[in-house]
């Protein structure tokens, strides 16, 4: 087996994250076609198998496979590469030119995650280059449009090309980030994931003349209704994996965090802690918060075409999120509850929720793999409260985890770059990713006698 000099691969990787982050992929329209060649030639020079498909015009996938011994199921490393929107004008550094300043990366997708796309691909030619067969097919996937639903990425290859991607594992997006509580520098897994339940208010009413107000205005029963959302608090639901989460914080947490996460559990004191948390940290309060109960966001408004007259409907689109296990039936009562009877609710997409189990083979390695590259650390298994392509490979009856590490200083808000400005990442940081994703990889699919 060939040594790898680390100094190189280092190099080399945060080359390959650098062409990837100037690609613009921002979904929409995504045109992840040029990520995808970015990809295929890397394989290629690496005489590794690799398959390019759209789904639709320039909403292009990449799936490449180094073959195994065939003893154990398939690993798939996965990575979406399209990523939302950014305002140049907001940011320090211009988000599509992957400029390094203050140790960091600066660029969108740097985190929601072509990091994870980058380091995945080097891994399959590393471990094709050190000359070892795994145990296990090794399967990379880069995929289309997981920050509009995933419809034309995993889902499309989960649906029409299940041959692709079907997998025992896969390792995905958010988790292996350093999380700074107390004294205790932890390591989340995602091992669950909310669902989604996108739907619309409409409100109804008379149509008439915009100088003659009354009272059955449509607009005006809308922002009644979107108004109840905005400070609406739904029913409280804990799962095993959030009260495991916050109790295992709580062990390392000073007082009086140690006594008071535990209490977020119980539903009629959680709110008010939710509250004090909020004014001393307002990120983490909003995440605690959304791990314990359904959520629901306005986030488009529309009514009306001329400001003289006041229309017969209007309508909001609302981004709901639903914890594990709950229906989406019982969400939309939890829903009507708040906003009332005048106003109807009308689904436009959802999926539901899901959790995987942590004792696997892989969590086992997880844990001991940063173990020896951070010995003071410690895995702790979580929720997320967005969704990413795990909800499609479940489908397929694949276990799913967010494990895309990168070591974090306390300093950098991880949660508020995600979809925020000055999206960036520490060079040290990620290359420490790829070598402890590398290490884990070729560690848990080394031949076991």
């Amino acid at each position: 087996m060939t040594a790898l000099d680390w100094d190189r691969v280092s190099e080399e990787s945060v080359n390959l994250f650098r062409d990837l982050l100037r690609i613009d992929t921002t979904n929409p329209p995504g045109n992840e076609r040029p990520a995808a060649e970015r990809l295929a030639r890397l394989f290629e020079g690496a005489g590794i198998e690799y398959t390019l498909i759209e789904s639709a015009p320039t909403r292009a996938n990449i799936v490449a496979r180094l073959k195994g011994s065939g003893d154990k199921g398939p690993l798939l490393l996965n990575g979406h590469l399209d990523v939302v929107p950014a305002d140049a004008e907001h940011w320090s550094q211009p988000p599509f030119e992957a400029n390094i300043a203050n140790g960091c990366i600066w660029a969108r997708g740097t985190i929601d995650m072509k990091n994870m796309v980058a380091m995945s691909a080097m891994t399959l030619v590393l471990m094709k280059r050190a000359g070892k067969v795994p145990d296990r097919d090794l399967i990379f996937c880069g995929v289309a449009d997981e920050e509009a639903g995933s419809e034309f990425g995993s889902l499309f290859l989960v649906e029409k090309h299940p041959e692709l991607v079907r997998s025992e594992f896969v390792l995905n997006e958010v988790g292996g980030h350093t999380l700074h509580f107390g004294n205790t520098r932890f390591y989340p897994v995602q091992v669950s994931e909310k669902g989604i339940c996108w739907f619309e208010v409409l409100s109804e009413g008379e149509p008439g003349h915009g100088s003659m107000p009354h009272p059955d205005n449509a607009v005006v029963k809308l922002a009644r209704a979107v108004a109840k959302l905005g400070k609406a608090r739904l029913p409280q639901h804990n799962t095993h994996v959030v009260e495991r989460f916050l109790r295992t914080l709580a062990e390392s947490a000073p007082f009086p965090q140690n006594k008071a996460l535990p209490l977020l559990l119980e539903p009629r004191l959680a709110g008010t802690l939710l509250e004090v948390l909020a004014k001393q940290n307002p990120d983490q309060a909003r995440g605690i918060g959304a791990m314990l109960r359904n959520t629901v966001s306005p986030t488009l408004l529309s009514a009306g075409r001329k400001v003289n007259v006041i229309p017969s409907q209007a309508r909001a689109q609302i981004d709901g999120r639903t914890i594990p296990g709950q229906t989406v039936s019982s969400f939309l009562e939890e829903v009507q509850d708040v906003v009332g009877p005048d106003v109807r609710l009308n689904v436009m997409t959802q999926h539901d929720g899901v959790t995987f189990p942590d004792r696997t083979p892989l969590f086992d390695a997880i844990t001991k793999v940063i173990a020896s590259h951070d010995p003071e650390g410690q895995v702790v298994p979580y929720m997320i409260p967005g969704f990413t392509d795990a909800f499609a490979y479940a489908r397929l009856g694949a276990t799913v985890y967010g494990f895309s590490p990168v070591k974090l200083p306390a300093d950098l808000n991880f949660t508020r770059m995600y979809h925020g400005h000055n999206e960036r990442i520490p060079v040290d940081g990620y290359t420490w990713g790829q070598r402890v994703l590398f290490d884990l990889v070729e560690g848990f699919t080394s031949q076991q006698k």
